[in-house]
């Protein structure tokens, strides 16, 4: 330990030493990274099994560090301001805060230490749960009925044309339009400030379009990286890692546009040649047992190969290419591929750089985004129901907790029927997909 009174000695630096270094030591620090990175991929593949256990267990302390590292510089920055000149927490974070107190088990004063608050102020939070309302300290994150500005605009223009006409009158002209709202919404709208006009959505060239009938019909072929250490950058040129293992995984995708059913994945070391592309959609092609008769891909330099054209003349394939530099040409494979990392490789803690490890969680991934996840686009069903023709489980029959709720009436969109007699009581069981909490499976029950 150094005495408070001890002065570090003021060393000077050689006299042909550059006066750099403190950008000496960020190269320092992200060779190091540069190193580690190269050193666990060895771990990984090592025969020995204490080693390649060793690996993963090291990636993920260095991750606990730097992020502790990263809350500790913020809340250097946050504890410079004055007690009485700090933001207030937003009402969604307050209850995220007490949300993360229940999780963790905090007493009062380990919550206020660790967000710069007093106890009295949590306890506070507490006690006011239950409030509701626009004035409640405490909310939810997203109002299930709130109304898009669209909404607000319609009723704010129409009261600026028609000033004369009431909330109640309003609120029945809309209606007979088609839009359905309250008179206190209708009033509670027109007092709030006025919103500006939607932007028009400017119309897309017109195109000859590939419409999918059905299963195997037209799909998506595409590739993404996955970096293994949240990134590619580093403080000397040409500013970026190298695009391949150890430093990330290439993911190829095989997507049915139909049914938006994964049909297959598989991942490289590095960017794939036009010949591995072609070996990996030989293998999934003799796996469904059909060819698609359209394959959508991007210009990139693997489909655009004139072995890659060929091979699809071979098998009756029609290719077709997303325009170049145009966002939304290839729209499904790019949102499936933004899903697969926000709901998946975003969330794991830290990507695996054994190859069976990580191709393991993308099959998991894969097996609960095809059998369990919703899709929009397809009105709640699952891909893999729609792709095998089976009934979507949305449109089973339902639960009705609801005593007094008339079995003719509809329900919220799909509409079914009604389970049984209304007034159900419920149990909710959450499970995961082998123990992963991004792959959520919800079970409803009636309780006994």
């Amino acid at each position: 330990m150094v005495p408070d009174t001890f002065v570090f000695p003021n060393l000077p630096l050689p006299k042909h030493w550059p006066r750099c270094v403190q950008a000496a030591l960020l190269h320092v620090i992200a060779l190091a990274q540069h190193a580690l990175v190269h050193a666990r991929g060895w771990a990984v593949n090592s025969p020995c099994l204490r080693i390649r256990q060793a690996s993963p267990i090291d990636q993920l302390q260095q991750e606990a560090v730097l992020l502790r590292e990263e809350a500790r510089i913020k809340d250097v920055r946050w504890s410079l301001i004055s007690a009485g000149q700090r933001p207030h927490y937003p009402p969604r974070e307050r209850l995220a805060i007490l949300e993360l107190r229940g999780a963790r088990g905090w007493s009062l004063a380990q919550t206020a230490k660790t967000f710069h608050l007093t106890a009295a102020t949590i306890s506070s939070w507490t006690k006011r749960l239950d409030e509701e309302g626009p004035d409640a300290l405490l909310r939810l994150r997203h109002p299930v009925n709130k109304f898009p500005d669209l909404v607000r605009y319609i009723v704010q223009r129409l009261q600026t044309l028609r000033p004369r006409l009431g909330k109640v009158k309003i609120a029945q002209l809309l209606a007979r339009a088609g839009l359905h709202l309250g008179a206190t919404t209708v009033g509670r709208v027109r007092k709030q400030k006025p919103v500006p006009p939607p932007a028009r959505v400017k119309p897309m060239a017109s195109a000859k379009r590939v419409t999918a009938k059905r299963p195997n019909h037209v799909w998506h072929v595409d590739l993404t990286t996955v970096p293994t250490a949240a990134g590619f950058w580093i403080p000397w040129l040409p500013l970026a890692l190298p695009q391949c293992w150890p430093f990330c995984w290439w993911v190829a995708v095989v997507l049915d546009h139909y049914s938006r059913r994964l049909l297959a994945l598989t991942i490289f070391k590095r960017q794939p040649t036009s010949q591995q592309l072609r070996q990996f959609l030989g293998r999934v092609i003799a796996r469904v047992g059909a060819a698609p008769k359209y394959l959508i891909t991007d210009s990139g330099p693997q489909f655009t190969a004139v072995s890659f054209k060929t091979w699809c003349g071979r098998h009756n394939i029609h290719q077709r290419q997303g325009a170049i530099s145009q966002h939304g040409s290839i729209a499904v494979v790019e949102r499936f591929i933004l899903t697969l990392k926000q709901s998946g490789t975003c969330l794991l803690p830290v990507v695996p750089l054994r190859r069976r490890s990580f191709l393991r969680e993308l099959m998991l991934f894969k097996d609960w985004y095809n059998r369990r996840r919703p899709h929009s686009t397809l009105k709640g069903a699952t891909p893999d129901e729609i792709y095998f023709g089976h009934r979507p489980a949305c449109r089973a029959p339902r639960f009705e907790p609801r005593g007094a709720w008339p079995r003719g009436s509809p329900c919220a969109r799909p509409q079914t029927l009604v389970k049984g007699q209304p007034g159900n009581v419920l149990d909710c069981k959450v499970g995961f997909v082998a123990r992963r909490r991004h792959l959520p499976v919800v079970n409803l029950t009636g309780a006994a």
